[in-house]
This record gives structure tokens, C-alpha cells and sequence, in this order.
């Protein structure tokens, strides 16, 4: 089944993605693509709507982001969000101006007119402005819909062209009513049918993978989080023992993870074999400190480490991987114009002596959509619950040099804290939990005696997709339990700090 999209057309805004999941929350089907994208790959996706991005520069610039002016000829709804509502004024006539007072954080959006896009919300509701330019003028044959206190035009439309404007962000969490907007402009505007779940999704990623990999054989990396169980499970049900799962230990996992890992996949009646590649990675990682090196070493070292186990076996020309659509965004600007935030170990295609053909099932959906497609696929609630856990392993979660005394060390701390976590029934509540080995020592006093040891901070975010993410409110009396725990059982630690930052402008891990 062909899924009928609103298009999202990408001006470098780090909350595009949201837009795109906000939409598919409401069961419509959405596509990010460039802002340049050719006019003929547009139409042929056969879109019943267009949505323009927010973005990082003035429209007014010398090197600013301009689509395919097509666009708005192709009769088309339109809906632009911030940067992409000066792009529209722009064009049709209006002004774009630096703003005298900077808009940035909660606003009162009040209506000026009854609206279509308006259905069904609230006048008064709370907005979240990010801008610092202004649309001093709106074009002809456009009408202003709604105000702030700051922006005298905070949403304008042209009913007769259904092209519709926004100054706010509707796609960020602060904005209070922000996905029924986008609802309204894909269901009253455009359209469009709530047709898009992760049951149909799956039928048609198990048929794809029948299609695809025909009698052939399935090379598939798994560590036991969330998202390469699900591949796993995926391709278990389209080609059965044509699949070969493989763990691979790379010494840099949590505490037990490797047994839980093998129990999991034998409870499923999943056949999985465990390479301990252990001592391979942590000699690569000697002496490496640099964040991005050491993501680079450990994605090379997995996919040699994946073609030798492949040689044992006859038959496969695939490899298998959990990518998520976060990954590819956060990797390289494959959309768009959006800035690269850090490389992850499975985007970038394989290296050329590697003669794999990847599939990624998961690679268009979010992490949400992976935990429903999940349960869909009849995963159990434990598993499905997990939180991420970064492919690089605890690698990232040492500042500086990676090493066995300091793997150990960490790995007490982190079972420590998730231990506190459960007990309290916080886990569940978090999107996700753990521990940094800071490599900071400082004085402290433990009975009588000075001790001059390691700084570990203690991170736990609340998230819906992962893009955007803010430091869990956790009870002092929980913290405290923490820190008193890890100081008191883990020799080597006298300081725990907590993590109050949010991403952005922070990211969730720290490398």
C-alpha cells in the first residue's frame, strides 16, 4: 500500500523531524525531504500537502534556503512554520525584517479570525516562539489569523490559495495545542485519512523483506535493546531460519547484559550466536579519547567483526541493522540543510570491500514507532520498555580513555542507580537513565581518612522521540538514595553530581 504523505520540506530547523512525528501521531503519513528537492520528485511522491520547515537563517540573506518556487503552483495546501511563513510572505509580496524585540520562548497566540486550522482550539492557547526576524507585511490576498503580544501577525492564511502561515513552532512540546493544529491542516486542509500505524507498517516490511532477500541469507547485529529485537523479530517472521542473529560482546556493555541478551532471544525460540569480541575492542580503543574517533573505530570494528562471523555461514548477501530515523538525523544531513550533531556507528552505508547489501527496516520511523511496532510484532512489555542504549556501549559514557578498570567501575555505578530507578518505580517514567564516568577527581573525606578519587554524574531525561529531551525532576530523597549508594558501595567514586541540562542545547548522551 502506497502511503499518500504530507510533504516536509527541510530548511535546517533541529525540530523538522518533530513535525514529521507530531503528523504521524494523528495517523497521517509524512516525509522529510531537502528544500531544494526537485519539483518532479515532489509530484511523484503524489503529496496532498506541503509543509515548509523553520530554518536557521533570514530569508533576507545572501546564502539563504529557497525551494523550487513550483510549488506553490502545484495547487497544493501549504502550512509554513516560522521560517517557512517568511519564505511564503517573501514570495508573494511581503516584507521579512529583523525584529525589534526578539521572540523567543511562550506566547499568547489570540485568534483574529475564525480559521480552519483554528478547529477545535483554544483561543489563548500557548505558543512557543524562536525568531528573530518578522514578517513586516503580508502579502496581498493573505489575512492575519492570529497575534502575540510580539508579533502582530503570529499566523496569516490566503483561503483561496489554501496556503496557511505560522510565525510559532506547533510541532515543539510548549506549543499546548500545537499537534492539533497540524492535524487540522492534514485533516481539514489537506485532506488526508488516518491511515498510517505500525500494523500495516509491519505486513508491509515483512513483505518487503520476502520481496527483497528472495532465498538468501540475513546477517542481523543484535545487543538486545529495543530496536534491533525488533529487526530481529521482523525478519524472523518473513524468512524463518533464513535469518542468523548474531550478539556480538564488544566489552563495553552493562552489567549482565550478555546473559540477558542470550535468555531473551532463547525464551522467542530465536536461534542466536554470541561472539565475545571483547578484548578485539578495547585494544582498538587504548588510549582513544576523542568522541567521534572512538564511534568510527567501534562501527568499523563491529562490521569486520559481522563479516567474519558472516564467512561461517553459506548463503548471505544481507546485513541487518537497527538504524532509526534519529540516527540518520543526527548523523548527516541526508534531508536537508540541518546541521550534523554527532555520527552513530550504524549510519553511512557499508564500507566498499564489505559486499552486504544493508537492510534497515526501521530506518523512516521513530523511536516511538518502534516501541508500538513492537508490541505489534507481540514483544513483551519489559523488553519494549528498556531504555536506548547507544550502540558504542559505555564507550561514550567515559569521558577520555576507555579501559577495564574504568568499564567496571562505571558498569557498579549504573546498576546502582537503575537498581534506585526500579525500586522507585521511576523507571518507567523515564525515557532514559544512566551514569558518567567523568574522569574528574576531587578531595573528599570517608571516615577519617582523605580520599582523592572519581566524579560520576548521574543523567535521566524525559522524551518522547529523543529529539528533544529535558532533565527528569527525580525527588531529592531519590537522588540522595543514589549518591549515597554508588559513594558508599563503589570503591573509587566519593563525588556524584546530577545532570539538570536539556537537549537541546545539550545533547541526552555526553559524547
Amino acid at each position: 500500500m502506497k502511503h499518500v504523505p504530507i510533504i516536509v520540506l527541510d530548511f535546517g530547523s533541529q525540530y523538522t523531524q518533530i513535525i514529521a512525528r507530531k503528523l504521524r501521531e494523528s495517523g497521517v503519513y509524512s516525509e522529510i525531504v531537502p528544500y531544494n528537492e526537485k519539483i518532479e520528485d515532489i509530484q511523484a511522491k503524489t503529496p496532498k500537502g506541503i509543509i515548509l520547515s523553520g530554518g536557521p537563517a533570514s530569508v533576507y540573506a545572501k546564502d539563504a534556503y529557497h525551494p523550487d518556487a513550483k510549488i506553490y503552483d502545484l495547487g497544493l495546501p501549504i502550512l509554513g512554520i516560522c521560517y517557512g511563513m517568511q519564505l511564503i510572505s517573501q514570495h508573494f509580496g511581503g516584507s521579512v525584517v529583523p525584529a525589534d524585540h526578539h521572540e523567543y520562548g511562550k506566547a499568547k497566540l489570540n485568534f483574529e479570525k475564525e480559521s480552519a486550522i483554528f478547529k477545535e482550539t483554544t483561543n489563548g492557547q500557548i505558543v512557543w516562539m524562536s525568531h528573530g526576524d518578522r514578517v513586516e507585511n503580508i502579502p496581498e490576498g493573505f489575512e492575519k489569523i492570529g497575534t502575540s503580544e510580539n508579533s502582530p501577525f503570529a499566523a496569516i492564511a490566503n483561503s483561496a490559495k489554501n496556503i496557511y502561515a505560522f510565525q510559532f513552532h506547533p510541532e515543539v512540546y510548549h506549543s499546548q495545542e500545537g499537534s492539533k493544529l497540524l492535524k487540522n491542516f492534514a485533516k481539514h486542509i489537506c485532506g488526508c485519512e488516518s491511515t498510517w500505524n505500525m500494523g500495516s507498517f509491519a505486513k508491509e516490511q515483512i513483505q518487503k523483506i520476502k520481496d527483497k532477500v528472495g532465498n538468501k541469507k540475513v546477517l542481523c547485529g543484535v545487543s538486545g535493546g529495543v530496536d534491533s529485537s525488533v529487526v530481529a523479530t521482523l525478519l524472523a517472521e518473513a524468512i524463518g531460519d533464513q535469518l542468523v542473529s548474531v550478539f556480538v560482546d564488544n566489552g563495553l556493555l552493562r552489567e549482565n547484559e550478555r546473559e540477558q541478551v542470550e535468555a531473551m532471544f532463547a525464551s522467542r525460540g530465536v536461534p542466536l550466536i554470541t561472539v565475545d569480541a571483547s578484548e578485539q575492542f578495547l585494544s582498538k580503543l587504548e588510549g582513544v579519547t576523542d568522541p567521534e574517533t572512538k564511534r568510527k573505530i567501534i562501527g568499523e570494528t563491529f562490521i569486520r567483526v559481522f563479516d567474519e562471523e558472516a564467512k561461517k555461514h553459506d548463503g548471505i548477501e544481507f546485513l541487518a541493522q537497527g538504524t532509526l530515523y534519529t540516527d540518520v538525523i543526527e548523523s548527516v544531513s541526508v534531508k536537508g540543510p540541518s546541521k550534523t550533531i554527532k555520527s552513530h556507528h550504524n549510519v553511512g552505508g557499508l564500507p566498499d570491500w564489505m559486499k552486504f547489501e544493508l537492510i534497515e527496516p526501521l530506518r523512516e520511523i521513530f523511536k516511538d514507532e518502534v516501541r508500538i511496532l513492537g508490541l505489534e510484532l507481540g514483544l513483551p512489555k519489559q523488553m519494549i520498555g528498556r531504555h536506548p542504549f547507544p550502540g558504542p556501549g559505555l564507550a561514550i559514557r567515559i569521558m577520555g580513555d576507555v579501559n577495564k578498570p574504568d568499564l567496571e567501575l562505571l558498569r557498579k555505578a549504573d546498576t546502582i542507580m537503575l537498581d534506585v530507578l526500579h525500586s522507585t518505580g521511576l523507571y518507567d517514567k523515564t525515557w532514559q537513565a544512566f551514569t558518567v564516568l567523568l574522569n574528574v577527581k576531587s578531595v573528599g573525606v570517608m571516615g577519617d581518612n582523605r580520599t582523592y578519587d572519581n566524579t560520576v554524574c548521574v543523567r535521566i531525561v524525559e522524551a518522547t522521540d529523543g529529539m528533544t529531551a529535558t532533565f527528569a525532576h527525580i525527588p531529592h530523597e531519590v537522588l540522595e538514595t543514589i549518591s549515597r549508594r554508588i559513594i558508599n558501595e563503589v570503591d573509587g567514586i566519593n563525588r556524584v553530581v546530577y545532570d539538570i541540562s536539556s537537549k537541546p542545547p545539550a545533547t541526552i548522551e555526553w559524547e
